[in-house]
């Protein structure tokens, strides 16, 4: 048995079977990846996959156990790895961090300032995409720890802790009508279309649950999952904002109003995520503290193991 059948094996049922997107995930054959799985197959003395033809159509029961065991065994193995590199190349790292737009620009930057100046010599990188892309890299390992607020159901497999919570604003042009109204209401915010975050419609968001408890349909009119983008598009007067009240900056968003929503949607909880059983460098525990004070090395350790509560504000 071979680690790399392992993550052949992996891959293919993180890519829904589909062989062909896990050969060039990574950088190899269809044939070899198929090779390799019937090796693991032989060897183990049970069929893992289910063919149809050249198609795999689905794993077999003991399939789905072995899959979870290789996903512990390669997770040790890069927790081999990493503490190798703790011990022996102090200080030397990279740190992968998968959030959002409206989190790396507005949330993150003078904690990435800090963290930069206590450790210079760790690489560090941001990916920024949707809750969903968030997901893939969490699961794929090609990030450390995800930032996330939204979509709490993609995220079901990892480790999360609250950082803190935060609310809604609306953003108009100018001298909108809306700016006129003494007291803000759904009904009203409900009469002007709206530009707002792609994940503002997914059944687990505030906003939707706002609109949805009043029986108000919102007309949006446009979606993206950039802060800037949505101000952007308000400033030329295709809508009405709805967006994080952290990403309005009255020395640079002149051309806009906000009015506070606070009162019309649910606060949300800015959460850190992590992969189960992973070991975290010392350099990790240092980012998630000046991110989230009160997410000590001991509390984040209790966590990940399992060992304690989980953790709330």
């Amino acid at each position: 048995m071979k680690l790399q059948q392992l993550r052949y094996l992996r891959e293919v049922a993180r890519r829904r079977l589909n062989v062909s997107e896990a050969a060039d995930a990574l950088h190899t054959s269809q044939p070899g990846v198929s090779k390799q799985i019937r090796l693991l197959e032989e060897e183990l003395g049970v069929q893992i996959l289910v063919r149809h033809g050249k198609r795999v159509v689905a794993l077999t029961d003991p399939g789905r156990l072995i899959v979870d065991i290789a996903e512990r065994m390669l997770q040790d193995a890069d927790n081999l790895r990493a503490v190798g590199r703790e011990y022996g190349d102090k200080g030397v790292g990279a740190l992968v961090i998968a959030t959002t737009p409206t989190q790396a620009r507005y949330a993150l930057p003078a904690v990435i300032q800090r963290f930069m100046q206590r450790h210079p010599r760790v690489r560090f990188s941001l990916r920024e995409g949707s809750p969903q892309h968030i997901a893939d890299l969490m699961r794929a390992g090609a990030a450390d720890i995800a930032i996330i607020t939204e979509a709490e159901s993609l995220f079901g497999d990892l480790v999360t802790l609250p950082c803190y919570q935060w609310n809604r604003c609306i953003i108009t042009p100018l001298k909108h009508p809306l700016l006129q109204e003494e007291h803000i209401t759904l009904e009203a915010v409900g009469r002007y279309p709206i530009v707002t975050y792609d994940f503002a419609l997914d059944a687990d968001s505030p906003i939707r649950k706002a609109f949805d408890a009043r029986r108000i349909s919102p007309n949006v009119a446009l979606t993206a999952i950039d802060a800037d983008v949505i101000k952007t598009y308000v400033e030329l007067g295709l809508g009405i904002g709805i967006l994080a009240k952290m990403a309005f900056d009255p020395s640079r968003d002149f051309g806009l109003r906000l009015i506070d929503a606070s009162h019309l949607f649910e606060p949300s909880m800015t959460r850190i995520g992590l992969r189960r059983n992973a070991y975290l460098r010392s350099y990790v525990y240092d980012f998630i503290e000046m991110f989230a004070p009160q997410l000590t090395r001991p509390i984040v350790e209790k966590t990940m193991r399992g060992t304690g509560t989980d953790y709330e504000l």
